[in-house]
């Protein structure tokens, strides 16, 4: 049975607001300047300005919440892949990125 309402509203650690603050700056670097993701580059600006505040929590739209999931989801896939081809010291720095990025998909983002 699917859920009628659904909570939108997070409260997130300081360093899960860094992780994502950061998550959030490089997708806007990578994005910047084209036109056809004007979209995603409202919603990422929008949530950077969100995490950036100082209040406890965190209030997303729908749309933010599945953006940033699936951004989420699509960057741990990528990890997943360097970590099997990497040597030690690579392996080491995205195992560790990558283990963060599940912590919050977990914690937060289960369905």
């Amino acid at each position: 049975m699917k859920k009628l309402f659904t909570n939108y509203n997070f409260e997130f650690s300081s360093n899960e607001k860094k992780l994502l603050s950061t998550f959030c700056k490089q997708n806007l670097k990578q994005i910047e300047g084209d036109n056809k993701y004007f979209a995603e580059n409202k919603i990422f600006s929008s949530i950077l300005s969100k995490l950036s505040g100082d209040e406890d929590q965190i209030k997303l739209t729908k749309d933010e919440r599945t953006r940033l999931v699936h951004q989420l989801k699509q960057n741990t896939e990528f990890l997943d892949k360097k970590i099997k081809k990497s040597w030690i010291f690579k392996r080491w720095i995205y195992k560790s990125l990558n283990t963060q990025y599940k912590s919050i998909l977990i914690n937060h983002f289960s369905d």
